[in-house]
């Protein structure tokens, strides 16, 4: 089965080998809860992270709720709608996060450091290299990373984008072995005509009948996002190698059961044989495809059950303006991404080669080239 209801045991095998962890909490965790101030919130967040660190963890928080403090800081009653009240809420309520981390920081002798990330920050290449340095040197350092999406300017992060992604992507360029995506929901559980079911416990192969699990669960007074988004968090962090976990935040306790082996929550276990190497990883996850190559079934073979490099001769459609050294997206017949890859060739010497063999490239080319439009230690299978 794709997903059990019950551990087997896994559960211990996974949290043995974890070192460094990313934690999202959600809006409705900081902001939400009855009988408790943000303050208090964050207080409690900070201290199941400090005995984290204490337990020889590296941690780092990816925390949402930046309009959500706004909105408390300024007494809005109901989330805004347009993008500047939005961007102004959360330029108002980042700072009133960050005073409250720092403060709940060095009651435990720590500091914590800001970093607000835009999708353009993760997935340019350069930016994304000086990114992964500054985690590894706040580590380092000992300091906690406080990561949120750069609200007060991002467009398109507000209008459809959640922090539960900004996590995934954040653990995948860390490779960080756990993600913990704290909810107000215990894990993934069976919907029967709408209801919730038995929770399940492990989930080692994020399928179909998973993913029709996914009901509406979100609440958008303060926060966006629902199960769906979470899924598909656990789908980029397992297919890089590594696991996730989404469980109820409302106590953060939770975090020491979790890492001790405790049955709660959904465990989603890496599907990779091995950990993704990092140049896979930027690929995979973060590059911007320039281009389309479209191959034939035998090529689809020969790259997915062979692990061959993409010659010309499979190749039946080049589409879009790409130049050599760019990522292209390598597609079947039917639209289905098989892989991405560096193309060695621009797209108008790829469309030249299409469909040839590689002893006819010095011909229609006028010199030499390589013998892979796309070379196997330049790509990835998606």
């Amino acid at each position: 089965m794709s997903a059990l209801y019950e551990d087997t045991g896994q559960r211990a095998r996974v949290m043995a080998r974890v070192r460094k962890v990313v934690v999202k909490v959600g809006t409705r965790l900081l902001t939400g809860v009855r009988g408790a101030s943000t303050a208090e919130r964050v207080e409690q967040l900070v201290g199941a992270l400090a005995a984290m660190r204490q337990q020889g963890n590296e941690v780092i928080l990816v925390t949402s709720g930046a309009i959500g403090s706004g909105m408390l800081v300024l007494g809005t009653p109901r989330r805004p709608t347009s993008l500047p009240e939005l961007q102004a809420h959360a330029a108002v309520g980042q700072s009133h996060l960050m005073f409250l981390y720092e403060t709940a920081c060095a009651k435990h002798g720590f500091h914590c450091g800001q970093m607000l990330l835009t999708a353009a920050d993760v997935k340019d290449r350069e930016r994304h290299l000086n990114l992964r340095s500054c985690l590894d040197s706040l580590l380092a350092s000992g300091v906690l990373p406080v990561i949120n999406e750069n609200d007060s300017v991002s467009i398109d992060e507000i209008k459809f984008g959640d922090n539960d992604m900004l996590a995934a992507l954040v653990a995948v360029m860390a490779r960080a072995d756990l993600t913990v995506l704290l909810t107000s929901i215990d894990g993934l559980h069976e919907m029967t005509d709408g209801k919730l079911g038995r929770r399940y416990s492990v989930v080692r192969r994020l399928d179909d009948t998973v993913r029709a699990q996914a009901g509406d669960t979100s609440d958008h007074t303060f926060s966006v996002g629902g199960m769906r988004t979470k899924l598909r968090a656990a789908e980029y962090v397992t297919r890089a190698g590594e696991s996730l976990v989404i469980a109820d935040g409302l106590s953060f306790n939770i975090l020491a059961d979790i890492l001790a082996g405790k049955d709660v929550g959904t465990l989603f276990i890496g599907r990779a044989p091995s950990r993704m190497p990092s140049h896979q990883r930027f690929l995979a996850f973060f590059s911007r495809p320039a281009g389309e190559l479209v191959i034939d079934d035998g090529a689809c073979r020969a790259l997915r059950e062979q692990g061959r490099s993409l010659l010309p001769s499979g190749i039946t459609a080049v589409r879009g303006r790409f130049a050599r050294g760019d990522t292209v997206r390598v597609l079947a017949a039917d639209g289905t991404e098989v892989a991405r890859g560096v193309s060695c060739y621009s797209a108008e010497d790829a469309a030249r080669i299409a469909g040839h063999r590689t002893n006819e490239i010095r011909a229609l080319l006028g010199c030499d080239g390589d013998d892979a439009v796309v070379h196997r230690n330049h790509m990835v299978l998606s």
